[in-house]
């Protein structure tokens, strides 16, 4: 007799480039054959790149739902839910694992209606500070708290943010937290690095004196792309070589980050470019010789994984999961948020030192390889399934 497979219903926001597609994907598509996952989602917003070619890539075929928005709409959202709500009803799912925080709204409330016997959410990042005023920001943590006591298990993607979650915002008991770092198939980040190298910087016309530089993400106010341009525009007079400095992304602010890397004066020796979304990453990467993030607030960024799978050294603000997923003074530099006059000093001998990058390449590979494997992932997720349902039936 064949063994009845364990049923996992898997709901994300939506399926826009970032760390939340990656898991899903991952989990969805390598789970062992004890498992049977359905994968639903909604699009991306305008500006946000569609990452529907990475299911593709990885044979995982999505359930879309057109009204799982990001952005709350009663009308959408209720539209949403009863989807939701009726996917389970005909699945029958024995876990509901909802990712990222509207999927995580409707998908738990929807999972908890139909008495799904285990219901896990995984935090990919919050909104907990630096998103909304107090009001909101307010009326989003007595949500989560709700939700929270509707779930069997929450997932943190790092231990500083367990912390955030369990003792900061006080969203639920540490018991019920539990931290599962994301997982990426890294291995493509390393295949012919040096030819990728050549071949983007010949692409972009970068000189093989020009120190290339990278800030990759959405265009978004949470990714604080004025406080990187307040650094470039600093460092302009004060680099001995020639910088080039891709702006790599789309988003809400774009047309504002045109209008200033407008009055920033450029010149041969010191140029700023914008890209809009790249999706060979890992061909573009190699290409760079330093991988910026200056976010208020982050989960997990996998930009900084992947620059580092591709031996590129990092300069970072001190947010979210960073400190999890970087070797502060070995693979890149971690600086304080807000702190312009450290970013600026940490980023000026990233540019002047070759020594210092080549060190910092060297380290990255060899620290993500292992610990951000899609395997780990993968193993540690299954192991948490099976704990849960085991205590279900007690």
């Amino acid at each position: 007799m064949e063994k009845k497979k364990i049923k996992v219903l898997r709901i994300i926001n939506r399926f826009n480039i970032g760390g939340p597609t990656y898991n899903a994907t991952f989990l969805t598509k390598f789970l062992s054959d004890d498992f049977e996952t359905m994968l639903v989602g909604g699009f991306p917003e305008e500006g946000e790149a569609d990452s529907l070619h990475i299911l593709e890539e990885y044979g995982v075929k999505p359930i879309l739902i057109e009204e799982l928005q990001r952005t709350p709409n009663l009308k959408s959202d209720r539209k949403a839910y009863k989807k939701i709500k009726q996917i389970i009803k005909d699945y029958k799912p024995d876990i509901v694992h909802t990712h990222a925080a509207k999927a995580g709204a409707l998908g738990r409330i929807a999972a908890y209606a139909c008495k799904v016997p285990v219901i896990v959410h995984t935090f990919h990042g919050h909104v907990f500070h630096s998103y909304f005023g107090k009001v909101k920001t307010s009326i989003f943590k007595r949500i989560e708290k709700n939700l929270a006591r509707k779930s069997n298990q929450i997932i943190a993607i790092s231990d500083i943010q367990k912390n955030e979650l369990t003792k900061e915002f006080k969203i639920c008991k540490p018991k019920k937290v539990t931290v599962v770092q994301l997982g990426f198939d890294l291995l493509k980040f390393q295949k012919n690095v040096a030819s990728a190298r050549i071949e983007t910087r010949k692409k972009y016309k970068i000189e093989e004196d020009e120190i290339a530089i990278a800030i990759i993400g959405r265009l978004a106010p949470i990714k604080d792309h004025g406080f990187f341009l307040d650094v470039v525009e600093a460092l302009k007079n004060e680099v001995t070589k020639k910088v080039r400095i891709f702006i790599v992304g789309d988003g809400e602010e774009r047309a504002t980050i045109e209008e200033r890397i407008r009055l920033i004066d450029q010149n041969e020796r010191f140029k700023i470019e914008m890209t809009s979304w790249i999706t060979e990453i890992a061909s573009f990467n190699p290409g760079m010789d330093i991988i910026c993030l200056t976010s208020k607030n982050e989960g997990t960024p996998v930009s900084l994984i992947e620059a580092q799978a591709c031996n590129v050294p990092i300069v970072s603000t001190d947010v979210g999961g960073v400190r999890d997923i970087i070797l502060p003074d070995e693979t890149g530099f971690i600086v304080t948020k807000g702190d312009k006059l450290a970013y600026i000093k940490k980023l000026l001998t990233l540019i002047e030192s070759d020594e210092i990058r080549q060190f910092m390449s060297e380290k990255g590979w060899e620290f993500v390889r292992e610990k951000f494997h899609y395997t780990t992932l993968v193993r540690n997720i299954e192991d948490l399934y099976r704990k849960l349902l085991i205590e279900n039936k007690k």
